[in-house]
């Protein structure tokens, strides 16, 4: 009987290009994401020169500028980072879900890994929980699964 090949990517983001894409929204919560993402994309070998910040002003306009990163060919992978609050009518969904929505079709269109960290939380106290707060940093996290499926996909 054969072998079955396992494949995984690497936490090495040494000569990764990555850009990390932000909605000022909510920017105390945001914030502190994107110091978590920047800084575990260091501590993983990337290179400062290498990474790109880019703020919008909410969730709902990253996928666009996801898009248009994804198609210059000039990043290997994209981290979105945001955070939606649900308050009192519905536009929480149509923010949430069409931001989500659109960041997954940018990454299968392009074929680049997107690391999401936009928060969709039902409170703040939720949403700082998970901006460095007690159940971690979020866009730490988003950063680090978007260099493992980057040097996946190299791999492939």
């Amino acid at each position: 009987m054969s072998e079955i090949t396992h494949l995984e990517g690497s936490l090495d983001a040494s000569g990764l290009r990555i850009a990390v894409v932000a909605g000022r929204f909510n920017e105390a919560v945001v914030r502190p994401l994107v110091e978590g993402a920047t800084g575990a994309l260091l501590r993983h070998g990337a290179r400062p020169e290498d990474l790109r910040v880019v703020w919008v002003p909410g969730a709902w306009e990253l996928p666009v500028v996801l898009d248009r990163l994804a198609a210059s060919g000039a990043v290997d992978a994209l981290v979105a980072l945001g955070c939606v609050v649900r308050g009192e009518t519905g536009h929480y969904d149509y923010v949430a879900g069409e931001g989500s929505n659109g960041t997954a079709a940018v990454a299968r269109r392009h074929g680049i890994p997107i690391g999401n960290a936009v928060l969709t939380t039902e409170t703040w106290d939720q949403a700082v929980a998970r901006a460095g707060g007690k159940l971690g940093n979020k866009g730490a996290e988003a950063a680090l699964a978007a260099v493992e499926t980057a040097t996946l996909l190299r791999s492939l």
